[in-house]
């Protein structure tokens, strides 16, 4: 009897841990939107991260020197976090330690760190707090390589200190102070999401991949880890450019800079207008995917203003369209819509965003079976008129239907329209050819 109750008391938690395991990705999949921040000492003199000494641009000694600029001394994390919330961001992620090791924490393994720049503090804590209190999930960039860690296997691109195979003993030094950090950041900051990169340089076997997931989700086991660890994380990220086909991946997550470069750089002046950041924010969710948009602070830990207002004008078009933004998924073929769509969960509302206003008016969908119960701008509230052309009674094509969209409810950006339907969406996707039954 007492084998049996153990059991029975074991199983209901067995499906519900499973349960968790299984729903991990609901918010990252509903969020859309994350703001991805590169700080750390290439912010000092504006110069390419880590890549500076790595590509011989710069001497290593000379790209330290920037750890005596690095003062924070205009760093705001409450202001930070509160503009990531305004941006409509429902996560962020920041880069704790890029390829050059400078850690913005206050480490115990090397003394390489934020508190031992001009700083003199860990700057790390005071953000993930203040994202914590505006209740915005917490991701953590972590450098799997560490250029300057004198025991790590590469240093510059010319120069490989030593190969595994020759020094086992010295690639399991590293491995302690790497998993050394990893442990104080997953202690410290719980975060809600690891974001790593550098998986290139060295095998899942010789990073030990599957422990280092095992290790960060001791005290998580939700925590979610990108595919940066030799394609063995929870969703793929694409760099950069949108993807012109829809990623096979579930889940994935667009990173992109606003202008040419991750970090502070003083000559990038070449910032995206806020039609292009959201034209590519609209790309994503049409596609069933996230934009994690980055900013680069610079050393004294003010934002550029350009970046402030790209932020701000995001905000206030996803604010309006909320509804059409979070929890949406991939939209239909661009056979029914000449544009991005988007779905509800349940696929009984469809949101078409118009960025191109035709000169009548009149927005064209074809091909929808379902009943359309009501069509009306989102953010506006207006309903709209609906036509339906090439419906006859005796033939199963569901025909054109016009929505008329009036001038004074479009939006500067895009105009989005929700199409409430009698139930999960029905596409028309068969060949038509000559009526033979009339």
């Amino acid at each position: 009897m007492k084998n049996w109750l153990t059991l029975c008391l074991f199983i209901p938690y067995l499906a519900f841990g499973q349960m968790d395991q299984g729903s991990k990705m609901q918010w990252f999949q509903d969020a859309k939107l994350g703001i991805f921040i590169h700080w750390g000492l290439y912010s000092v003199n504006g110069i390419s991260e880590s890549w500076a000494f790595y590509n011989g641009y710069i001497s290593h000694e000379d790209y330290l020197k920037q750890i005596e600029g690095f003062s924070a001394e205009n760093y705001d994390p409450e202001y930070w976090a509160e503009l990531i919330k305004k941006s409509g961001a429902q996560y962020s992620v920041i880069t704790s330690k890029h390829h050059e090791g400078f850690a913005l924490w206050d480490t115990q393994f090397g003394n390489f760190d934020a508190v031992n720049a001009a700083a003199g503090k860990d700057v790390l804590s005071p953000f993930v707090k203040a994202l914590q209190e505006q209740n915005i999930k917490v991701g953590l960039y972590y450098s799997l390589p560490d250029w300057s860690y004198s025991d790590y296997t590469h240093h510059t691109k010319t120069k490989q200190r030593y190969k595994i195979s020759e020094d086992p003993a010295r690639w399991k030094k590293f491995q302690t102070y790497m998993f050394g950090q990893m442990g104080e950041l997953r202690d410290q900051f719980q975060p809600d999401l690891w974001w790593f990169d550098g998986d290139w340089e060295h095998k899942a076997e010789e990073w030990r991949v599957d422990h280092i997931k095992s290790f960060l989700s001791e005290k998580n086991p939700n925590v979610i880890f990108n595919s940066r660890l030799n394609g063995q994380g929870d969703y793929a990220t694409p760099e950069i450019g949108v993807p012109v086909l829809r990623p096979a991946a579930k889940y994935w997550e667009l990173c992109m800079t606003m202008n040419d470069s991750w970090g502070f750089q003083y000559n990038d002046r070449n910032y995206k207008s806020p039609q292009q950041i959201i034209d590519i924010f609209v790309d994503c969710i049409s596609k069933g995917g996230n934009l994690l948009l980055d900013i680069g602070p610079k050393g004294d830990g003010s934002i550029p203003e350009e970046q402030v207002q790209l932020l701000q004008e995001l905000g206030n078009w996803t604010r309006k369209h909320q509804e059409a933004v979070y929890g949406t998924r991939a939209g239909i073929p661009y056979d029914h819509y000449y544009g991005p769509t988007a779905l509800s969960a349940d696929s009984t509302m469809l949101y078409v965003y118009v960025r191109d206003i035709p000169k009548d008016g009149k927005v064209l969908l074809k091909g929808i079976k379902n009943r359309i119960n009501r069509a009306y701008v989102v953010g506006d509230a207006t309903i709209l008129d609906q036509k339906t052309y090439c419906k006859v009674y005796w033939n199963a094509y569901p025909g054109l239907t016009y929505l008329e969209l009036p001038e004074q409810a479009l939006d500067p950006y895009y105009t989005v329209i929700a199409v409430v339907l009698d139930g999960p969406i029905n596409l028309y996707r068969e060949q038509t050819g000559a009526i033979e039954s009339n």
